[in-house]
C-alpha cells in the first residue's frame, strides 16, 4: 500500500494554467474523493497522478518515490475510466487478465487471480461473455476487476458511474465502498456528483477553477463549509443563502433581512460588526416549520411543495432569494402548501462575509 502526495502541482497548456499549485496528501489506505463542477481541474489532477498528463510544475510522490518523470506503467497505479475502456473482442476473463498477460505473468497465476477477482465482483457466471452482452453495471465491474487483479498500490477512479442509471449508480457506490473496505487500497476518486462524494469518501477535496477550496470529512464540509462555494456545492438541496446586515438582537446579534431578524450564533467575529453585510447560510434540514404563534419565526412565501414520500421539499422565497425547507411528511398538522414561516437554532446557522464569501472565523461545529 502507499500514500500519495501532491506538492505545488501545476498544469499548464502553454500560457493557460488550469491547475494552480495544489497541495494534497492522501494517506495509505485512505479513500479520497475529488469533487467539483466541470472544468475545475479534478480529472486533470487525477490524470497527472496516473501519468497520463505531464506535470508542469511541483512534485508528485507515491509511496515516497517522486513520480514526475516515471512512465504510467511503472507507477503501480490502476485506473478505472468513465467509459469502461474494455476490449470488445475479448471476453470478461480475458479483459480482466489482459494486464497480467502483458506483464507475462505465469498462466496458473493469471487463472487464479481472475477467478479470485470474479468471485469478489460477482462475475463468475459472465467470464465467457463479451462486453456487448453485459449491462452497464456489469461492464463497470469488469473494468474494476481489471484494475484489482493487478494489485496496485493506488486505485484511481475517473467518474466511473457517470454512464449508469440512478438505480445502478446507487448499487455500484455501495459495491465500490465495500470493495475498498475489503481490499484497503489507497483510492482517489473523481466525480462531479456530491452525493457520491458524501457517501464514498473518507475525506473530500472540493475543487474550483483549478484550486482546492476545502479538504475534510464529509460531515466537516457539510456542517462547516469554508466558503459559500463549498456550502452551495455540497448538500442536496444545497445550503440556503440569504443576504443580511448585522443588527442588535434581543439575546445575540441578528441579521436584518427585509425587516425581519434572524438571530445569529454568538461568535467574536460578529461582536463588533453591527452594520456589516453578511450572507446567512441555513441548511434545508435545519429549518423547522413554525406557525404564526411562534414569536421568533422567519416568514417565507411558499411557491411549491415536492412530496418525496416520507419527506418533502418546500420551495419558498425569503427576501427575494430561493429558500428550501426539507421536512417530514408524517405527523404534519397543517398543509405544507400553507407553511408561512420557520425557525432555526442560531448555532446551526453559518455566517459568511458578503464580499469574499469566506466563513467568518470562530464558528464551531454545527453538530
Amino acid at each position: 500500500m502507499a500514500g500519495v502526495t501532491l506538492n505545488g502541482i501545476v498544469k499548464a497548456y502553454g500560457a493557460l494554467q488550469v491547475v494552480h499549485g495544489i497541495d494534497l496528501e492522501v494517506a495509505e489506505k485512505e479513500f479520497v474523493v475529488l469533487v467539483g463542477p466541470s472544468g475545475c481541474g479534478k480529472s486533470t489532477t487525477l490524470r497527472m497522478i496516473a501519468g497520463l498528463e505531464e506535470i508542469s510544475d511541483g512534485d508528485l510522490t507515491i509511496d515516497g518515490r517522486r513520480m514526475n518523470r516515471v512512465a504510467p506503467k511503472d507507477r503501480d497505479v490502476a485506473m478505472v475510466f468513465q467509459n469502461y475502456a474494455l476490449y470488445p473482442h475479448l471476453n470478461v476473463a480475458d479483459n480482466i487478465a489482459f494486464g497480467l498477460r502483458i506483464r507475462r505473468e505465469p498462466k496458473d497465476r493469471i487463472a487464479a487471480s481472475v477467478e479470485e477477482v470474479a468471485a469478489i465482483l460477482g462475475l463468475r457466471e459472465y467470464l465467457d461473455r463479451r462486453p456487448a452482452d453485459l449491462s452497464g453495471g456489469q461492464r463497470q465491474r469488469v473494468a474494476m476487476g481489471r484494475a484489482i487483479v493487478r494489485r496496485p498500490k493506488v486505485f484511481l477512479f475517473d467518474e466511473p458511474l457517470s454512464n449508469l442509471d440512478a438505480k445502478l449508480r446507487t448499487q455500484m457506490r455501495a459495491e465500490i465502498k465495500r470493495l475498498h473496505n475489503r481490499l484497503g487500497v489507497t483510492s482517489i476518486y473523481v466525480t462531479h456528483d456530491q452525493v457520491e462524494a458524501m457517501t464514498l469518501a473518507d475525506r473530500i477535496v472540493v475543487m474550483h477553477d483549478g484550486r482546492i477550496e476545502q479538504i475534510g470529512t464529509p460531515m466537516e464540509l457539510f456542517l462547516n463549509p469554508a466558503n459559500t462555494f463549498v456550502a452551495a456545492f455540497l448538500g442536496a438541496p444545497p445550503m440556503n443563502m440569504v443576504k443580511g446586515r448585522i443588527v442588535p438582537g434581543e439575546a445575540h446579534l441578528a441579521a436584518a433581512v427585509l425587516g425581519q431578524k434572524i438571530t445569529l450564533p454568538d461568535i467574536a467575529a460578529l461582536r463588533d460588526g453591527v452594520g456589516r453585510d453578511v450572507i446567512i447560510g441555513i441548511r434545508p434540514e435545519f429549518a423547522a416549520i413554525a406557525d404564526d404563534t411562534v414569536t421568533d419565526r422567519v416568514c417565507i412565501d411558499v411557491d411549491l411543495v415536492e412530496t418525496l414520500g416520507s419527506e418533502a421539499l418546500i420551495h419558498a422565497s425569503l427576501a427575494g432569494e430561493p429558500f428550501v425547507i426539507r421536512t417530514e411528511t408524517m405527523g404534519q398538522t397543517t398543509s405544507l402548501n400553507h407553511v408561512s414561516g420557520f425557525t432555526v437554532p442560531p448555532h446551526l446557522i453559518r455566517v459568511f462575509d458578503a464580499e469574499t464569501g469566506a466563513a467568518l472565523p470562530g464558528q464551531v461545529s454545527a453538530a
